[in-house]
């Protein structure tokens, strides 16, 4: 079984790598998810504004808004129902990537986000001093603080942390009624999505792609990743995201190097000068 990045400092604590994988195919934009998601995890409703966004009535995550179900309306056929229809809803149970290598992690200064035994990605709420460093490091905009009368904390997905302590699995994926959201051992979902891709395709769906499956990718691959119909852009996600810190360790001995030089450049001078 796959470990998630830095799980073995757990020990024999560490469990196998727990993931979701989002078949936006079989999406039917029911909200289930959004629903449970905030009743589970007692996250505040978003308020009930308008968006003229189809019936996208949340708009984007947020602090308060861990799912998010995209709906993007096209003219275009439906390659799925393979009818006449010239328009076609585009549907997308949005969530945090708990990315493989992640940059909200790298740059916590209180040390409120830390890698779960299950290689999930959770903010403490009573360790974050809201600093916001977490919001300029995540390459997908997932991390926003609660403010309004909120605890002025960042907040985000926690992939059900508490749920899965406990055996039990995420409430959105329980939700779900055409398990759309399949939740369980990371390298079995990605085994699993690759052959449903295949078979899409092979359907005369060629527009089907995997979506953060690639553990080769700017993020080491992500603990949620999603078969779309379309460019990603289309779903206003990144198309190669990279996390912000991935040459962090280049940066800073590069950075040692340069200083190291300018000491021995200044010692030099100074003992030249002497003489």
């Amino acid at each position: 079984m796959k470990l998630g990045d830095g799980v073995e400092t757990y020990g024999a604590e560490a469990q196998p790598r727990l993931g979701f994988f989002t078949d936006t195919s079989i999406c039917i934009g029911c909200k289930a998810c959004e629903v449970a998601c905030k009743e589970w995890n007692l996250v505040p409703d978003d308020g009930l504004v308008w968006t003229g966004h189809s019936y996208d009535n949340t708009g984007e995550l947020s602090a308060n808004t861990w799912r998010h179900v995209a709906f993007i309306e096209q003219q275009a056929p439906d390659p799925i129902k393979q009818g006449k229809q010239d328009f076609r809803w585009l549907m997308e149970s949005d969530v945090c990537k708990h990315c493989t290598h992640a940059g909200c992690l790298d740059v916590c200064p209180t040390g409120a986000i830390f890698r779960t035994e299950f290689g999930t990605v959770v903010i403490q709420d009573d360790v974050c001093n809201g600093c916001g460093y977490c919001v300029t490091a995540c390459p997908f905009g997932v991390i926003t603080k609660r403010e309004l009368g909120g605890d002025g904390g960042m907040h985000k997905c926690t992939l059900c942390y508490d749920r899965l302590q406990d055996g039990m699995e995420p409430a959105c994926a329980k939700a779900c009624p055409t398990d759309s959201i399949q939740f369980g051992p990371l390298d079995e979902l990605v085994e699993r999505a690759r052959e449903r891709c295949g078979d899409l395709v092979e359907a005369g769906v060629s527009e089907a792609r995997l979506y953060l499956a690639d553990e080769n990718d700017g993020i080491g691959g992500a603990g949620a990743f999603f078969l779309l119909l379309d460019e990603p852009e289309v779903y206003g996600l990144p198309p190669q995201p990279v996390v912000p810190t991935k040459n962090l360790g280049a940066i800073w001995g590069a950075a040692a190097a340069a200083a190291g030089a300018l000491a021995i450049g200044v010692g030099a001078a100074f003992l030249g000068g002497e003489k």
